[in-house]
């Protein structure tokens, strides 16, 4: 894992992390990676103030504390690790005008695109997403998720696609893949150049697979989508987490480099051997 990125780390800000932000480099570091991407999630622009859950993103009067740290620590770090200052924005149909002028109030290296809200719900609550699933269908769910992640890469406003597969965190799957959705999302990626993220972070869920799973990750590889690697840390221990086997899933999927980001440019990198 020498030199890779961990490009999809949270802060306390976000409500369900814990642990200092400086702690989260130091790992970052002593795992031996490159460059560490902060990347909280933006507050829920898309829903009313009233129904923003504090536990799910940060809140708009933390916004500029989470930049100014990240600038901060981006400097105590140089020449030891890059600190990449990165946001994860949910993607949400018809809100992209004032999801654009969220981006515009800091420098990012790099903003990674998500898409959690799915027919009027969260996709993966472990509360709620079993009963969406077996009242509304699986197929349609997955469909649906698709849709909007072709979407989100359609818009240009993200550099990162996240979690490719989400609705399968919990389990859940369609009876047969879905083919035509994933190829149009694979698509939009492809055309507007967007990233995937390989995400380890599906390890620790139920469903104890890696985003995107093999069979998606090769189909993503072969069409030439970039891609760069993440944990989804909330917790300093979660930093480069599982790297060991999402490299490996790389390789056997036909991946021959990744992609690092820098002021929003991609910079390749060989995979390493």
């Amino acid at each position: 894992m020498k030199g890779l990125p961990d490009y999809h780390v949270h802060t306390f800000r976000c409500g369900h992390a814990g642990g200092r932000s400086r702690e989260f480099v130091l790992r970052a570091i002593e795992r031996g990676l490159g460059e560490i991407g902060f990347t909280d999630h933006i507050p829920l622009y898309f829903l009313p103030e009233e129904a923003r859950d504090p536990k799910l993103a940060m809140s708009e009067d933390q916004f500029d504390g989470y930049v100014e740290e990240v600038l901060a620590l981006k400097e105590e770090f140089r020449g030891r690790i890059a600190v990449r200052l990165g946001l994860e924005a949910d993607y949400a149909e018809g809100h992209e005008e004032a999801l654009a002028r969220w981006l515009e109030r800091a420098d990012w290296d790099l903003v990674l695109g998500s898409v959690h809200w799915v027919a009027g719900g969260w996709i993966d609550d472990p509360a709620t997403s079993p009963a969406r699933f077996e009242r509304e269908g699986t197929d349609r769910l997955f469909d649906e998720y698709y849709r909007l992640l072709a979407l989100a890469a359609e818009s240009r406003l993200f550099d990162v696609l996240t979690h490719f597969d989400l609705p399968k965190k919990h389990g859940h799957r369609p009876p047969s893949p879905r083919r035509e959705a994933e190829a149009t999302a694979i698509d939009s990626a492809r055309r507007t150049g967007c990233a995937v993220e390989i995400s380890s972070a599906g390890l620790r869920k139920p469903v104890r697979e890696a985003y995107p799973e093999p069979r998606l990750l090769a189909a993503i590889a072969a069409s030439g989508v970039p891609v760069t690697f993440s944990s989804d840390a909330h917790a300093p221990a979660e930093v480069g987490w599982g790297y060991e086997r999402t490299l490996e899933l790389a390789r056997s999927a036909g991946v021959a480099e990744y992609v690092t980001f820098e002021r929003r440019r991609k910079i390749p990198h060989p995979l390493p051997t």
